[in-house]
């Protein structure tokens, strides 16, 4: 997907957001679930987003868990979203993002033998992430006020869904001068995808389902206005975001399927082994483990959110409250 085509997708979909929000505000007091109690918000959210893969990490193994975070690679996330409340205890939101992820070998500490065979692997990626999800999110604590007025400021919420997301990793070659530039891997088949000599090795498409799950905490500053923070991880069913999960493949592979100039990009990109453990090494032989191939690659966020509620609002919790704590009694 060209950078205008995503742009014109992301715009489409805001647009679509504002325009289910206006609609919905019309007729929140009818709606399906919740008749005059059901309630309409939308709002913008950002934050850091961290990607969880194959590239980069830390010193020992390998892993695709916290343990291998790397923070100077932090990027930031934004978006829009709009959410249903048919009660005070559930929530039905649509939202979309972008991101930017990121991942180098070139980081990692070394202490041991472990993280030398990822620093000898040498590689990098970086991508543009756009996602849209719908989520269902869950108050708990707003199953002890159901029957009451007494609605509290202070919330916190869990949520789960079912998303699309799409990205398309880059690699790097740097001239003499350290300059870098970038190169779109997927259609360079570095693992062999596709390829009849490795079968194993199945094309990735760059748009795929994830499943967003988190939680967070809602503060109420008006029944207009509200403040969230939330944790929110991305399952996803690949393990390509980086580009990496299986195998070095034979060189000579590429200039059966790609151009002359693609094969000797895909050589240079699949393969830029520096010699840390093994001196004079310039490549990797063929079958040699070049990614963890057991577990998918994730990304996940801490975002700020900012939500305003649509449409009239006829009687305030938070105000009758106040008028209830501020006005002088009849009876001593």
């Amino acid at each position: 997907m060209n950078t205008g085509l995503r742009n014109t997708v992301y715009k489409s979909f805001i647009i679509l957001l504002i325009g289910i929000g206006l609609n919905l505000t019309s007729f929140s007091q009818a709606f399906l679930f919740g008749g005059e109690k059901t309630k309409i918000e939308a709002g913008l959210h950002f934050g850091p987003s961290f990607f969880l893969g194959d590239l980069g990490g830390h010193s020992g193994k390998g892993t695709n868990d916290l343990k291998d975070l790397n923070l100077n690679l932090t990027k930031m996330m934004k978006g829009v979203f709009i959410t249903v409340y048919p009660n005070s205890w559930m929530g039905l939101r649509l939202a979309a993002d972008v991101t930017y992820l990121e991942g180098r070998d070139d980081i990692i500490n070394t202490t041991g033998i472990n993280e030398l065979w990822r620093k000898q692997r040498n590689l990098d990626f970086k991508t543009t992430v756009f996602e849209a999800y719908g989520a269902l999110e869950i108050f708990p604590t707003m199953f002890f006020y159901r029957n009451s007025e007494f609605e509290p400021r202070l919330r916190p919420y869990v949520l789960g869904g079912l998303g699309i997301f799409h990205f398309n990793p880059k690699g790097s070659l740097a001239d003499a001068n350290g300059n870098k530039t970038w190169y779109n891997l997927q259609p360079l088949r570095t693992e062999g995808e596709g390829m009849a000599e490795y079968p194993d090795s199945k094309p990735y498409k760059l748009t795929q389902l994830n499943i967003p799950v988190g939680g967070g905490i809602k503060y109420f500053f008006s029944d207009r206005m509200n403040f969230s923070i939330e944790v929110l991880y991305r399952k996803t069913f690949t393990d390509y975001i980086d580009d990496v999960s299986k195998k070095y493949i034979d060189a000579k592979d590429y200039v059966k399927y790609l151009s002359a100039q693609d094969a000797t990009l895909a050589a240079k990109l699949s393969d830029k082994t520096i010699p840390i453990i093994f001196p004079g090494m310039t490549r990797w032989p063929k079958g040699t483990q070049r990614g963890d191939m057991k577990n998918a690659d994730a990304y996940f966020s801490v975002l700020a959110k900012v939500g305003i509620r649509l449409g009239p609002i006829e009687s305030s919790s938070f105000a009758k409250r106040a008028a209830r704590q501020t006005r002088c009694p009849s009876v001593y």
